[in-house]
Order: C-alpha cells, then structure tokens, then sequence
C-alpha cells in the first residue's frame, strides 16, 4: 500500500492511502497531550474541511479517522467556552454536520480514552472501531453541562436506552468491551490505531457496506419510566448541578421527537447551561485546579529531586494520615514518634483504615497489603537520614518544631526536602532553624490528611525554586492539589477561615442560633456549616488560637461566646457536647439545649436585643467578610491570583463547588455591589471587621475584575497611576 502526503493544517494531517483497489482519505488528529478539539487551534474546522474534500472526491471510497499519541481524544477544551455558546460550540456542530453530510463512509479509530466531545466525534461517524483499553465516556455533567453535539440524541440511536440514560446522566465511562456489547463500537483491534482504521475502511469498501448515519437509526423499544425514575433520583441534587436533569430532559426528547427538532432542543439545552450559574461555577473549579498548580515564573520547569521516599515526624492523627496518602502513592513511608505506644497506636491506626477500605470494596487486600508493606516505623531521627521528603507533623508550637528541624538539618541528605505541617506558624522562623533555608517549605495539609485534596505549599522568603517545583510535585505524586502560597498568619485558608467565623460569631450574639448559622450555609452550598466545622475540629483548637490573637491583636476583638463554650469543656465531638451534641449513633450532631439560654444570657450582658438573622444575612456577611480577607490577601502578595483562594476553598474547606469559591462570587456579584454591601456593613456594630480593602476601590476605578486579575492583568497602585 502506498500513501501520498497532503499538506496538513495545523494539529491535523490528512493522507490519501491507495491500493489496488480503491483509495482511503486518512485524516490524523496530532494535538498532544490529550487531542483536544480546540476550535482556538482550528482542529474540528480542519478535520471538517477535510471530511468535505474527501466527500467530493469521486476517487475516495471510504474516510478512515484516527489518532496520534496515548489518546484519541479528551473532548473539547473548556477554556474556549468564553460566553457566547453558540458561537463557542459553533466549530464541533460544523464538524458534525460534515460528518452527517458525507456521502462517503466514514471510519473512526478510538484508542486510549474517547471522551466528551471526542467521543461525540465518534458517535457521528457511520462507523467506530476501538482499542481493546480504550474508556469511552461522555463526562459534560461532572461541569455542570450535557453533551451538547449530538451525543444526547446519537448514543440512544446506537443504544439501549436505559444504557445511554445511565452513560450521560452519570457520566462514567464504559471500557471498550462493554460498548462492543452495547453496540456502541463495531469492533475492536489492538495495536496501532492508523492500520486497524485502515483495515476497517478496506473491509468497509470490499463488502460494499452503506453509510449508516446514526441520527438515521431507530431507537429501540425501552420502558419510558425510566425518565422519571431517574428525575426523582436527580431532584435532590438539581439546585447544585442543573446538568444531569437537562440531559435527561434531551434524553425524552430524543424518543418523541425526529432528529433535527430533538437535536436543536439539545443544543438550546447546552447553550442555557453555559449561561447557568452553577454551571459557570462548577467549570472555573474546573479550570481553575488546573490554574492553580502552576507557578508563576516557574512554568514548563521541573525538578530533578528524587520523590521515591517520606520520613514523617509525628504518629499523631495528622500524620498517620500524611502516611496513608503516601503509601497509597507508592512511597516509602517512615513514621517516626519517640514514644514506642504512639507508634503502636499510629499503626493499628493504619491497619484499621486499610481494613475499612478492603471491607467497602475500594482496596483490594493485596493492594492493602503492598502498601501497609511501605510502612516503616521508628523512634530513631537517624534512621530518616536518606528520605528524599522529611514532614515534620508535631505540636503547633514553634519551641518544639524548633528542636525538630534543628536535629532534620543535622540529619538530612543534602537536596532533601524539608517540610513542615504548620498550619499557622512563620515558616520564615523555622526555615531559620535549618543551615539550608532554600529547602524548607510549608506543606499544610488539611485533615483527613488522606482524603481531603488540598495541600497548601508556604514559600519562606528564601525557599529557592526548585524547592517550589518539588513541593508541586510530591503534591502531584500523592493526589493532592498543591497552592503555593506566601507566609502570613493562617496562610490563606485559616486567615480567610478566621474573618468568616468571626462574622458567624458576632451573628450568634445578634440572635441567630448555631442551626440558624450551619443551616443557611448548608443550604447555600457549605458541605457543613461553620460551627459545625469547629465541633469536628475541636473548640479547643479554636480557643487557642483566640488566647493567642488576644494578646497579638488587641484590636482586633472577638465575640467571647465560644470561649464560654470551652470552659464548660465542651470541645465538640470529642468530648460528645460543643454547639451540638453527639449521643452515641447520631452523625451530625443534634440540638444542645442548654446553648440558647447561653446566647441569650450572654446578648443581655452585651447590651443586645437579640433580633431575626435570615438565612441571607448569614450567606452575605460570611461571603463578604471572606471576600474582602481575600482581597487583602492578594493586595499583600500572599496568594498569586484570586482563583488560588477560591481552589483552596473548594478543596479544602467545603465551599460548594456548583459556587466556584468566594473571588468568583464576588464576580457574580459585581464589584460595585461588593464595595457598596462593604461599606454598609462597616457603619454597623464591630465594622472595623468588614472595612473595605483598599485594592477593591483601585479595581473599581480601573475596572478590574477578579476574573481580569486571573488573565494575568495586574492592579495598579496609586504611584503607577501617576507615572501614566
């Protein structure tokens, strides 16, 4: 067989394959890494063009499709939906209508993974074939959005429909097997993706076989309960995500109505939830995880340092869980305590949690069994001397980490990380306690320290580098999204945390009762509410902190009723009584009786007529007060961009991810409303807390938002504003 080269178009390459027989118009997608069908790039207008010059040449008996590279295709690239749907998607919908348009079959070769719009591709193709691996899936509802090229009115053509129902309305992909049975594919192949495509449209050729569009196909016979079986299971859930109930809606459609008029309700479906706001917030979380874990400056850089190995300083709760992340990454992972009971503790501690996880069904015993193997446990600080990665996770107190980090810099290979856990302390003074200040970084992990995603990276002033692209990189390793953030009292996750309770603090003492403040924030889009969250946590941790801030911050005061709570020795659900109790059996806490009195006792003492507090209020103050923190933060440098405070939220503290974090918030509700609301709220009772920050007014002015600062534009300060 010979082949002729035609000049390619950017990331497509097209190729006549003739033989003998007949010729085969071959079109190559080549846009690494993930083959995305980026309209920016042109990529679905060229395989388009392609399509309709082959179509019109008398010469071509078949179009064979395929793939360079480990994927076929992950879909369409979000980040090119800007606002105008239809227009957006305008590039994918042209594809499709080549492909429906074509008088000349057309062969599609899928390897690796067939996903969103790649996969939708495939479905107007006339036929599909598939390597034995490849994950076929359309995921458009984990981003709050359907399949919005067909694939809501082609996939129930080709299959069951209670399958398509249960593909699109979940969005979990299918191995390749299960769509040969399903009929979603025409075959399989193993191998090389270019000869089994070209195998195929030979076939397809020799045995004369007929275009077969699917849109031409007849749904087959299905019980239509189905619909609303499955909308009563997805009502519970459609305030956060609107994407899986208007997939199944384009689902009913597509079995009542013929193709065109079905079709156009998908694409007006598709294009409303671009504009929805769950919709938009779910995609910049989406996007914005992949923002964040860049650095600014450092981009397209990577470390040379070994990540193979952990040594872990302390047994306690946060560091068991620091262990099992890294022995589930495949790390050697030594636990060290110097008390041998804490050890025992800390490893029937982990033998418990792999257990559960083998008895759930998430684990295998003979994965659990490997990485309980990665295990080492000590009370030696020599025995860490070759770990590529030292965490120290001891007591929040600087005396105690200062003797810890002075024996890891008398011990510590040359090039090793050195890290520490802290969640409040000056990383700049532990850095300090080390003669390698350039290796030492804060890794703040968030507890479960297993399970919760977020790692919060603390760059010292003398962190280097490649000390930062490290610390990025054992994030990676271990599943976490790493942000690398500056060093100021609480980071940025507790320093924003601490402004949002003290606002729910101050509308306890105004008349609103814990289920007042947690349901408001539940409902809202919160996993938990606040005082919920510091039940969880221990009010003891809290009251620490509030000692601590009286004596450093004497200006900057508290409302006094959660200290109340502690001196009771009501520290939560680890004493079984906080803002709620815990009665044996009862997850979530149930009413504390004896808080009411309390408050009102206490609102008296403060002069107070305790009042209403309305759901919204709640949701305001606490977003506002956030809001302007995170403004501060940014103001000082200590977050690089705003979409880095709203990840750490979304992952590491609850925030609903249908709300896109608190910056994106405050975009949805405008800077002038933000400012206005602000300054409202700071003539009232303790205003001092809600004053507006400064950069709010400066983007005001220059009329900046904080999607604008995420594009790379910068806030002028006043001088730069007088040298233009």
């Amino acid at each position: 067989m010979q082949s002729a080269v035609k000049q390619g178009k950017q990331n497509v390459f097209v190729q006549k394959s003739t033989d003998k027989t007949a010729t085969i118009g071959m079109i190559c997608l080549d846009a690494p890494p993930v083959n995305a069908l980026s309209g920016d790039k042109g990529i679905p207008q060229a395989i388009a063009a392609a399509v309709q010059e082959f179509d019109a040449d008398p010469a071509i008996k078949a179009i064979a499709i395929y793939a360079a590279g480990r994927f076929y295709s992950a879909g369409a690239d979000i980040a090119e939906f800007r606002g105008n749907p239809a227009t957006d998607a305008a590039p994918l919908r042209s594809l499709f209508e080549a492909l429906d348009a074509s008088q000349t079959p057309v062969v599609l070769a899928m390897h690796g993974v067939a996903f969103g719009g790649g996969l939708e591709v495939a479905l107007a193709a006339h036929y599909r074939i598939a390597e034995a691996k490849t994950k076929l899936g359309l995921p458009e509802v984990s981003l709050g959005l359907l399949p919005g090229g067909g694939g809501t009115q082609r996939l129930p053509r080709l299959i069951a429909m209670d399958k398509a129902v249960e593909m699109i309305i979940t969005g979990r992909p299918v191995s390749a097997a299960q769509a040969l049975e399903n009929g979603l594919v025409d075959a399989l192949f193993d191998g090389d993706a270019r000869a089994a495509v070209l195998d195929f449209a030979t076939k397809i050729i020799n045995e004369n076989k007929p275009v077969r569009r699917s849109r031409d196909q007849e749904i087959a016979a299905f019980d239509p309960a189905i619909f609303d079986t499955t909308a009563t299971k997805l009502a519970k859930t459609a305030h956060r995500n609107p994407g899986p109930m208007k997939a199944l809606d384009c689902l009913r459609e597509a079995a009542q109505g013929p193709f065109e008029r079905s079709l156009t309700f998908e694409h007006r479906a598709f294009d409303a939830l671009m504009e929805h706001p769950q919709t938009k917030g779910i995609c910049h979380a989406f996007l914005g995880e992949r923002t964040a874990v860049k650095i600014p400056g450092l981009e397209g850089q990577k470390t040379s340092r070994s990540m193979d190995s952990v040594a872990i300083i302390g047994a306690g709760t946060m560091g068991v869980g620091i262990a099992l992340a890294c022995m589930k990454a495949g790390l050697q992972t030594l636990l060290l305590d110097l008390k041998d009971e804490a050890l025992e503790r800390a490893r029937a501690n982990v033998e418990r949690q792999l257990a559960g996880q083998v008895k759930k069904g998430r684990l295998s015993q003979d994965r659990a069994d490997a990485q309980l193997a990665l295990l080492t446990l000590s009370t030696s600080f020599a025995d860490m001397g070759d770990a590529d990665v030292i965490i120290e996770a001891v007591f929040e107190d600087l005396g105690v980490k200062e003797s810890v980090f002075r024996q890891i810099d008398a011990i510590a290979k040359p090039g090793a990380l050195l890290a520490s856990n802290t969640s409040t302390l000056d990383v700049n003074l532990i850095a300090a306690f080390t003669n390698r200040p350039q290796d030492v970084v804060g890794l703040h992990f968030f507890s479960p320290a297993n399970i919760m995603r977020l790692l919060e990276i603390i760059r010292a002033d003398d962190t280097s580098a490649d000390t930062l692209l490290a610390s990025a990189e054992f994030a990676r390793k271990i599943g976490k999204v790493g942000v690398v953030v500056g060093v100021c009292d609480g980071f940025v996750g507790n320093r924003i945390f601490e402004e949002y309770l003290r606002q729910a603090y101050l509308l306890l003492e105004e008349g609103a009762t814990p289920e007042d403040i947690d349901g408001a924030m539940e409902q809202w889009g919160w996993a938990m509410g606040a005082l919920k969250v510091m039940d969880l946590a221990g009010q003891d941790i809290g009251w620490a902190i509030r000692k601590r801030r009286k004596v450093e911050q004497p200006d900057r005061p508290y409302s006094t009723f959660p200290d109340q709570i502690c001196e009771l020795g009501w520290y939560g659900q680890k004493t079984g009584r906080g803002y709620y109790n815990y009665p044996e059996g009862v997850r979530g806490g149930a009413t504390n009786p004896d808080v009411l009195p309390m408050l009102q006792a206490h609102s008296i003492a403060l002069g107070l007529i305790r009042r209403t507090v309305t759901a919204e209020e709640v949701v305001e103050r606490t977003l506002l007060a956030m809001i302007n923190e995170g403004a501060k933060i940014l103001e000082e440098g200590i977050a690089y961009r705003p979409v880095d405070i709203d990840v750490i939220y979304l992952n590491g503290y609850g925030f609903g991810r249908d709300r896109g974090g608190p910056m994106f918030q405050a975009d949805l509700m405008g800077l002038k409303t933000v400012l206005a609301r602000l300054e409202e709220l700071s003539k009232g009772r303790e205003g001092w807390a809600l004053k507006p920050a400064a950069i709010l007014y400066r983007m005001q002015e220059q009329g900046l938002s904080f999607a604008d600062l995420n594009a790379g534009k910068t806030v002028q300060t006043d001088m730069q504003e007088e040298l233009v």
